[in-house]
Parts: structure tokens; sequence; C-alpha cells
């Protein structure tokens, strides 16, 4: 069933042609928005896992069974780490990382809209997705909306089961795992998955320091940081820290603003995350909904601005702007139409 649909030409006319902002809105995602996205699994039903129950989701039982391996109450996390110390299993390392790229490589999107397509077409070509998630979804909602407009580029942080590259080339080409490369025509090598061990090596392989350095890049200059679902968890404390040190909200000389969306307590939140308030202008959220990624689409970095600048005045002078979630996608796509013609238009 569909949320009926105002006009489109129902956007006060400063909100669609405010375009200002060159400094991005960066999005960090981890495994709870994956799971808040496709609360039911994939098209087929498929669970997402986290690392508390992935040896469950991803089948890893039976194998580690087989080599007489107590799975450790299903803690994938201490479990991967605890094998890769031990020095004697790389087989079934090996076996354990291939099943579960396996598994990843297998998800699907269902036909209906979902919170990931929602959020591919709330950003904009200057804004980042940045996901620590190996499954497919970032990639195959953009390529499934990528024809209302420009779409925000991509980082993988811990790798992806979707995309390939090719370093040959500067910038780097990225693009569909299996494809080949657009610019020398060899085929495009897989990303390599970094799994949960206590002491990571984000520049052991290129495409990753590379990733990690653009996202450095990305988070120094960017005017919005929303983190979806990313727990930090304490096997990645190298991600944090390098995360910390590019952000230095409270040291930057320009505007920053930080928001959180994730089910956990408030308290527990702020702990975690405290090093990265800036002097002000930080917010929670429960859900993508009270997020400034839904209440102003593709303007949230412009909006958010001008809000702070002015208070509620601009809030309450543009309106209510946030989407409309509805299952029909003719409707969402009317609804996105003019803030994508208006973009089209500027660069016209």
């Amino acid at each position: 069933m569909s949320a009926r649909l105002d006009s489109p030409m129902r956007f006060e006319p400063r909100y669609v042609t405010n375009l200002s902002m060159r400094r991005p809105h960066v999005v960090l995602l981890g495994a709870g928005a994956s799971r808040a996205a496709l609360p039911n699994g994939d098209r087929r039903g498929r669970k997402l896992p986290l690392m508390m129950d992935l040896v469950e989701v991803v089948g890893l039982r039976p194998v580690l069974d087989s080599a007489g391996i107590d799975s450790g109450g299903g803690d994938f996390e201490a479990l991967y780490s605890m094998l890769v110390a031990d020095g004697t299993k790389r087989n079934l390392v090996a076996e354990i990382e291939q099943r579960t790229f396996d598994y990843f490589s297998t998800l699907e999107l269902p036909d209906e809209p979902t919170l990931y397509d929602y959020l591919v077409l709330s950003l904009r070509e200057k804004d980042v997705i940045a996901t620590f998630n190996w499954d497919p979804f970032v990639v195959q909602a953009i390529t499934r909306n990528q024809h209302i407009g420009r779409m925000p580029r991509t980082l993988f942080l811990h790798g992806n089961v979707a995309i390939g590259y090719c370093m040959d080339h500067v910038p780097i080409v990225q693009s569909d795992r299996g494809q080949v490369c657009a610019r020398c025509n060899r085929p495009l090598k897989s990303t390599p998955l970094l799994f949960p061990v206590t002491q990571k090596d984000y520049q052991k392989d290129p495409f990753v320091a590379k990733t990690w350095k653009l996202m450095q890049d990305e988070l120094q200059s960017g005017y919005l940081l929303t983190m979806f679902g990313y727990g930090a968890p304490s096997t990645d404390v190298e991600a944090v820290n390098l995360l910390k040190n590019a952000w230095k909200a409270a040291q930057s000389p320009q505007f920053k603003t930080l928001e959180i969306i994730d089910i956990r307590d408030t308290n527990e939140l702020t702990n975690t995350w405290r090093e990265f308030f800036p002097s002000s202008y930080y917010n929670f959220h429960t859900s993508f909904e009270g997020s400034l990624l839904a209440r102003y689409p593709r303007r949230s970095c412009e909006s958010e601005f001008w809000i702070e600048m002015n208070g509620a005045e601009y809030a309450m002078q543009i309106g209510n702007v946030s989407v409309p979630r509805t299952t029909d996608w003719d409707e969402l796509y009317a609804w996105f139409a003019p803030l994508a013609e208006a973009e089209r238009a500027a660069t016209a």
C-alpha cells in the first residue's frame, strides 16, 4: 500500500534551487543499517547477518563442527580472531572467508523501495556513502535509481562483494564485480573483505589503503556526518582512530554537524562517540525518518546550514519537506523529480 503524495510542485522554490553547499554530506554505514533497511531479509527472505549471529545465518556451524571448533556462542568476531591467531587453521579460515563471501554475494534488494533506495536518492553527487558492510545493497540501490539523478560517491571501507577495481589509473576505476576496466579493458579485481581481527592493517591492500585515504579527505572537508547503525566494535580500534583523526570536529575551523541513527541507548551512544561531537550541532535518531537525510533530501547540507544560522525560521519558511514513504516507484520518483531536475539545470 502506497502513501498518498502531494503534488511535487509543493516544494518551496528556495529549497529546490538552493545548491550552494559544496562540502559533502558523509554517511557512514554499519551492519545495523542493513538490518534496519531489510528487517524481513532480502528479496528471498535471507537474513542480514550481524557479527553475533553470522555463524548461524551464513551456515558456518557444520564447517566448524567438522573441524572440532566451538563457535563460542555465536560471537564471530572472537571466533575468527582466535582462528587467525592460531596459525594452524589457515585452510579453515580460507573456507570461512569463501563461504561468507558467497553468502553475501547472493543477497538482493526486494522489488519494492527500501531504505537503501531512499538513502541514495536523498544524496547528491558531491556526497559520500562510506560503508563497512560487505553486502551489495548500496551498489544495487544506486544501479536501479541512477536514472533519476546523479548518485552519491561510494567508499567500501572493509571491501564489498559487489565491486571490482583496477589500480592502474588515476583515479582508481571502480565498477561492478565481474566487469572489465572501462579504461584498459582488463578484468577488474575483486576487493578483499576485511574480517574482524583486533589489529586490521588498512595499508596492506592498495585498494583498501586508497579507500581510507579518500575517506579521511572526505571527513576533513565534510559538513555533515551521519553514522547509521555502526557500533564501533572493539575489534576495529584502528578504524575508529582513523575516523576520529580525520573528523576532528571540535578543532575544525569549519562548521561541522554530526547525527547518529541508532537504536541503542543515548547514554551508550554518547560514551561511544563523545570524541566525535562538534562543539555544537549533534543529534541522535532512532530511525532514518528522523534524520536530516529524510527531512531535507538532496539538500541536507544547505538546509542544516540555514537552520543553524537562522534557527527555526528557515525550517518554517520552506515547510515540511520530509520524503514520504511509499511502495510505488512512480510516486517516489515523481516526488524526487523536481530536485533532480534543478540539479541538472544548474550544471547545464
